[in-house]
């Protein structure tokens, strides 16, 4: 089975059901599949076969749906691209993708030739949005192709998509993700369509991103209506979810503190919610307590992957955020939503090994190993780069600190890079923002390790505060003493506007590092 699969067997079943609301616009499971194998029959006359790439640079929209199936039904790798990426970032990789043709967002044209005498493999440039003198508009390819079903020679080990890391160590590195990979997880986890349920998934995660790779493809075998926004804002999220009645969305922890903290937000029917799934970044306890709270009726998921995973690796699921039982299971429960990434799902295997490899026991901090059939193989054309991230036999290094308690949870301390070592004891910025987030007056906040002469590293917390309020170092400090051991406690506090995030809401410690060490 191939991920092309999901597409012809929810078609089958549900073909008039609407499979994309986009501003406006509605596409059902048969005008979908038709509008992919026009596509893919056009693709097909352009020159593309078997295991040439095809990029798309754009935000979110029906095309990248269409594009991604068109090029998987000819058994070509799609190449998602971050739009927010800088013009040398862009151009290396779609120069290390050997990238055939380009789907281009209007906005991006005018950098795209820019870059042309840098891209050697590049034929043809396909923009999306309106016409341009000189290139292909996408409308018209799609009229030109032939609306006939594509069969594809598509095998389950094939390459469906090649997409790159943020690139926060260096060049960007290519993830390889097959086919089987996506089937996997998705058998595993996602009930087949069926012409008598119906759901709605509010989809505002990058689609060059994994987890909204995982998130469309799911929504698809599911014979879900998936419904688009362009990027995440706040009040047009819930206006959405009000107007389309959405019952699944996925979050990272900053859009849910958003949510949760606008001034509108009970002017909002939110009710027909049912499941939240959030993850990409760690979640601050009093944000997802509150949500929990304000948004009582909701099943929350937290699922943890990497690129590299090809998706969810590891769940916390919605039985984890009812904190109810003895004191003692409360707290134990409390604990979990504060650093666990949750269980291993079924297909996969976690294990924790210190430095120099060795298996840890339980409760003990090293860097989290990840093996199964959907882990990645090794990273497009970079053998040196294949070698420091996969072991000899077989396990990702994740580069994620993290132990395992005595009931299989896993936790995570932080990133490799991110560890602060301060006199020989290590300490995870994640436990340390966790309290910082506590405190009333912080909206924001970051922990990075600074030099030290004397300790190697000190604990400094960069942090925003809430509109209004005002507070000093010693304040901070002081607020952290009760609550953290002597070493683990800030030593220096820096007050900013507000912090730097990826498009995923993931804080940029390394950029905070360069720019305060």
């Amino acid at each position: 089975m191939n991920t092309t699969d999901f597409l012809s067997i929810a078609n089958a079943i549900c073909s008039e059901r609407d499979l994309m609301i986009f501003e406006g616009g509605r596409f059902s499971f048969a005008q979908t599949n038709e509008r992919a194998n026009r596509l893919a029959s056009a693709l097909l006359g352009l020159g593309l076969k078997k295991g040439d790439r095809i990029g798309m640079l754009q935000v979110n929209c029906n095309q990248y749906v269409e594009s991604y199936f068109a090029a998987a039904k000819i058994g070509a790798i799609f190449v998602p691209m971050n739009f927010r990426a800088k013009p040398d970032e862009l151009s290396y990789l779609i120069a290390n993708a050997e990238v055939k043709i380009l789907l281009v967002g209007n906005r991006y044209v005018s950098m795209v030739e820019e870059m042309l005498p840098q891209l050697p493999s590049l034929q043809h440039i396909i923009v999306i949005d309106d016409k341009v003198d000189g290139k292909a508009f996408y409308e018209d390819v799609i009229a030109s192709g032939s609306p006939d079903e594509v069969i594809p020679e598509v095998e389950d080990d094939d390459i469906t998509i090649l997409m790159y890391t943020a690139g926060t160590t260096g060049r960007p590195k290519g993830v390889p993700l097959r086919h089987s990979g996506f089937v996997s997880y998705i058998l595993e986890n996602v009930e087949p369509a069926s012409p008598d349920i119906e759901e709605r998934n509010l989809l505002t995660v990058p689609l060059n991103h994994v987890a909204g790779i995982q998130a469309m493809l799911a929504a698809v075998y599911g014979g879900r209506t998936l419904v688009l926004m362009r990027q995440f804002e706040v009040k047009e999220w819930m206006n959405t979810v009000q107007k389309e009645k959405v019952t699944r969305a996925m979050l990272v922890p900053t859009m849910l503190k958003w949510v949760v903290d606008h001034e509108d937000f009970k002017q909002y029917d939110l009710s027909s919610l049912k499941v939240i799934t959030y993850g990409a970044a760690p979640m601050p306890l009093e944000v997802i307590t509150k949500a929990i709270k304000e948004l009582s009726w909701v099943r929350f998921i937290n699922a943890f992957g990497q690129t590299e995973t090809a998706s969810t690796i590891t769940s916390l699921g919605p039985e984890d955020h009812i904190i109810e039982g003895t004191e003692e299971e409360q707290k134990k429960k409390l604990k979990r939503l504060t650093s666990s990434i949750g269980k291993p799902l079924p297909d996969v295997e976690i294990k924790i090994v210190d430095e120099n490899g060795k298996d840890l026991p339980y409760n003990e901090v090293g860097e989290i190993l990840a093996k199964g059939t959907r882990i990645m193989t090794g990273y497009w054309n970079d053998e040196e780069k294949s070698s420091q991230a996969i072991t000899s036999d077989g396990w990702l290094r994740t580069s994620d600190q993290g132990w395992i308690d005595e009931d299989g949870y896993v936790y995570l301390a932080g990133r490799t890079d991110d560890m602060i070592i301060r006199g020989g004891e290590n300490v995870s910025p994640d436990e340390v923002e966790d309290i910082l987030y506590s405190c009333p007056k912080i909206e924001e906040a970051a922990v990075i390790g600074t030099p030290h002469p004397d300790w190697g590293q000190e604990v400094t917390a960069v942090v925003a505060l809430k509109k209004g309020e005002q507070a000093d170092k010693d304040e901070i400090i002081q607020f952290c003493k009760p609550r953290l051991a002597g070493y683990k406690r800030p030593a220096a506090v820096i007050f900013v506007d507000s912090l730097p995030r990826n498009q995923m809401g993931k804080v940029l410690r390394k950029q905070l590092r360069e720019q305060y060490s």
